[in-house]
């Protein structure tokens, strides 16, 4: 709850005459890591997605997936040219998305303040249909202000170059890849995105979409 009330995820108001509320309900998780040990334990505030009417309270839904064929490059690229390559995380991705639409949800199981009113969404919530959308837009436009060019291949990959300096950053929801063509360039990277986003540093790439990434002087294996 911190973190919504931190975000300013919504604003408790009337309901609107006529207008249908979302749900939502707690969803516990637990976290491993790379190695199938314990990491953490997770409680998620979750919109019911299915309770959403179409063209009233979301409308567009897509958003990119990162391909694999696209992290094998990447992966091949940095092992040829020893660039740097590290991992960030982007704690409460979904929350950090820009509603269009006007959204109306029950007050969170537990959290109700005994009155009629219902929160008004001011910004995306994991389950809602619009939520992985307006995630990526919000990263990828604030990522792009800062000079880098979105690929047309691949839009989860963003790259920029100016003479022989290369910074690249690869997205999947809410892990992000950064490379670039020595420590200074990941620093740039880690910054950038620091300033608009809670980030995680996780340091040099060892897992990613199912994928164990070890690196050597040999160069990089997956399993």
């Amino acid at each position: 709850m911190n973190a919504l009330y931190k975000n300013e995820t919504w604003e408790l108001v009337k309901l609107p005459l006529n207008v249908r509320t979302v749900g939502c309900k707690w969803v516990f998780t637990v976290k491993y890591n790379e190695k199938g040990e314990i990491e953490r334990y997770k409680a998620r505030l979750v919109a019911k997605g299915f309770t959403q009417t179409y063209r009233i309270d979301y409308n567009e839904t897509f958003a990119p997936v990162a391909k694999l064929n696209t992290v094998s490059v990447l992966l091949s690229l940095a092992a040829n040219l020893d660039g740097e390559l590290q991992q960030l995380d982007i704690k409460n991705t979904f929350l950090n998305g820009e509603l269009e639409e006007e959204v109306y949800m029950i007050q969170p199981p537990g959290f109700e303040d005994k009155t009629n009113k219902v929160c008004k969404l001011k910004k995306s919530l994991y389950g809602l249909k619009q939520s992985p959308r307006a995630w990526f837009d919000k990263f990828s436009n604030e990522v792009k202000t800062h000079g880098f060019r979105q690929s047309q291949a691949d839009h989860t990959l963003l790259t920029k170059s100016i003479g022989k300096d290369s910074k690249t950053i690869f997205v999947y929801v809410d892990d992000i890849i950064a490379i670039g063509n020595n420590p200074t360039k990941i620093k740039q990277i880690k910054k950038l995105l620091a300033r608009e986003f809670e980030v995680k540093d996780l340091e040099m790439l060892k897992y990613f979409l199912s994928m164990e990434v070890t690196r050597s002087k040999k160069g990089i294996s997956v399993s």
